[in-house]
């Protein structure tokens, strides 16, 4: 064991650094916390377990598979398939993934029946959730005999009673964050820039719209903004565009739905003689390349993997007890907002 405060002294960081970064280990399984420190992860010769006999979930057995269907395995999805597969495989098992596509049911009820010839156990699934085929989707996925989790979604209202398990980020709350985080530097008309109608995109601007509200901010009419993504067609004309739209209205601050699409804008800022962040200051949403950005992102961080981690450890959890009366869950993760360059604020060293 290596105690927290040795690692202090001999890396020359904070304790909150050194905290952050031991829970990421741990989440990863590479790392085990103990009291007042940190250990490796205690590793045992086991013998292989025979097809039905009990694993480290219960009646789920050695090499269990799990199944796993994802719209997308490059935006956003790998950190979430991957805390997937660290749970999995922690317990013993396999994970089976499966990509989709968005907002296609018909592709979704597709990929999980390949699954179930497969002979998974349980599932964890992102499937559509608008429109009349993806209700009859959701009440399929019900009735399957298998645990179903559904990731980074949840049942619509005309659904809200469907007994389906699911983890989700708190998008919303996300953006409402990010918006209060540039109201304390003095920004009071804030622009939301996403790119299309995805659910995060959809949660963002009810968070964004939220916020404006409760904290009493000046009509933000016509500052909810779609744009190309970056580096498709037209794309420098088009964020050009919003650039002076957003220079001739006195905003001073964005919010941006993603990576790509902020350090696009930055991009054609310096072309406009617009500065980042003396005369714009921008929060992207995700977090997935803002470290490398010029100047860095001030982020709104959702937690993928950790978030992949707990919808696999319920799915075997469920497995682990099948025809025991359990209650359904919707577990939510809250993201956490990295202060950057950005945004004009200054980090404290290792501090979120």
């Amino acid at each position: 064991m290596v105690r927290l405060a040795d690692l202090v002294e001999q890396l020359g960081v904070t304790p909150v650094t050194v905290r952050r970064d031991v829970t990421l280990l741990a989440d990863r399984g590479l790392v085990q916390r103990v009291h007042g420190g940190v250990a490796l992860p205690h590793r045992t010769r086991t013998p292989p377990v025979r097809d039905g006999a009990p694993g480290a979930f219960g009646p789920m057995a050695s090499q269990a598979l799990v199944g796993m269907v994802v719209p997308s395995v490059e935006y956003y999805w790998p950190p979430v398939i991957q805390g997937a597969h660290t749970a999995v495989a922690t317990a013993r098992g396999r994970l089976v993934m499966r990509a989709s596509r968005w907002d296609e049911p018909a592709e979704d009820r597709r990929q999980v029946s390949a699954l179930l010839e497969r002979g998974v156990r349980a599932l964890l699934v992102a499937p559509a959730t608008v429109g009349d085929s993806a209700m009859d989707l959701l009440r399929w996925l019900r009735s399957l005999t298998v645990p179903v989790v559904l990731v980074e979604r949840r049942p619509p209202q005309e659904l809200a009673t469907l007994a389906l398990d699911a983890v989700t980020t708190a998008h919303a709350l996300g953006a409402g964050l990010a918006v209060r985080h540039l109201v304390t530097l003095g920004h009071h008309r804030i622009a939301l820039i996403t790119t299309r109608r995805s659910p995060t995109s959809r949660a963002l601007r009810t968070g964004w719209r939220d916020a404006v509200d409760v904290l009493g901010l000046e009509s933000h009419e016509g500052l909810d903004i779609e744009v190309p993504s970056y580096g498709s067609p037209g794309w420098p004309e088009a964020y050009t565009d919003v650039l002076k739209r957003c220079r001739a209205l006195g905003v001073r601050a964005l919010l941006v739905h993603s990576d790509r699409e902020a350090i696009g804008l930055i991009e054609q800022g310096r072309e406009l003689g617009v500065g980042v962040p003396d005369d714009l200051a921008v929060v992207t949403y995700d977090d997935e390349i803002g470290a490398a950005s010029d100047p860095p992102l001030t982020a709104v961080r959702p937690q993928k993997h950790r978030l992949g981690v707990l919808a696999a450890e319920l799915a075997l959890a469920k497995a682990a007890e099948v025809g025991e009366e359990r209650p359904v869950h919707r577990l939510e993760l809250w993201p956490n907002v990295v202060v950057r360059g950005s945004c004009g604020a200054v980090a404290q060293p290792g501090t979120p």
